[in-house]
C-alpha cells in the first residue's frame, strides 16, 4: 500500500498541472475590466451588456490581466444588429486595438472566424455552411482555445476554424469584448469562464 501511495504522489508531481476554469466576469459589476471608448457597458440581471452609445463608435471592454495560452468559454445573445467580437492577446490605445478578434456577428457574417484589426484583416473565415450553428437572437456558446501559434474556435459545440499563425504565436495581451461602430447594437454576455493552459 505504501508503494501505491508513493506512485500517486510521484505522478502528482510529474503530470502537468492544468488550472481549473474560473469566471472572469462576476455577474455583479465590471471589477477586473477596463472600458475603452464611449459605448455602453453595464451589468443587468447578472448579464454583461454592451450597447451602442450616442457616438456610435467602436468600444471595448478589456480584462485588466493579460492571458496568453487559455481556453475561454462565453455565452452571448445578440439583439438588434449584434455585431461584436472577442479579442485575444490584444492591446489598446484609446479605442485603437491591436490583436486578433474572434468574430461575433449577424448571420452570414463569419461568426467564429478570426480577424486581425489594423493589420492583415481576415485570417480565416468559417465554411459558409457552418453559419447555421448561430442562433441569432438566442443564447449561443462559444469556445476559444489559444495555445502558442494555434487558435481553434467552436460555436455551440461545432468547430468553426483552426488556424496556425506565427504572428499570433508572438502576441501577448488582454482579452477584450468589442462593440462595433455604426450604432443600433446590443449584445448580452454571460458565463465568461477561462482556463489557463
Amino acid at each position: 500500500m505504501k508503494s501505491i501511495g508513493l506512485v500517486v504522489i510521484m505522478l502528482a508531481f510529474l503530470v502537468p498541472q492544468i488550472s481549473a476554469q474560473k469566471a472572469i466576469f462576476n455577474g455583479k459589476n465590471l471589477k477586473g475590466w477596463d472600458i475603452h471608448g464611449t459605448e455602453l457597458w453595464y451589468v443587468e440581471d447578472g448579464l454583461l451588456v454592451c450597447e451602442s452609445g450616442p457616438d456610435a463608435e467602436y468600444g471595448y471592454l478589456s480584462t485588466k490581466k493579460e492571458y496568453d495560452d487559455f481556453e475561454l468559454t462565453v455565452e452571448f445573445k445578440q439583439g438588434a444588429d449584434g455585431n461584436s467580437g472577442v479579442f485575444f492577446r490584444s492591446n489598446l490605445e484609446g479605442t485603437k486595438i491591436s490583436g486578433w478578434q474572434v468574430e461575433v456577428a449577424p448571420p452570414d457574417h463569419n461568426t467564429g472566424g478570426i480577424y486581425e484589426s489594423y493589420g492583415r484583416g481576415w485570417l480565416i473565415q468559417p465554411d459558409k455552411a457552418l453559419d447555421s450553428n448561430l442562433h441569432f437572437g438566442d443564447w449561443n456558446k462559444m469556445k476559444i482555445r489559444v495555445v502558442g501559434d494555434e487558435v481553434t474556435t467552436w460555436l455551440n459545440g461545432t468547430q468553426m476554424v483552426h488556424l496556425k499563425d506565427e504572428k499570433i504565436g508572438q502576441g501577448k495581451g488582454h482579452i477584450a469584448l468589442q462593440i462595433h461602430s455604426g450604432g443600433g447594437i446590443k449584445v448580452s454576455w454571460r458565463n465568461l469562464e477561462l482556463k489557463k493552459l
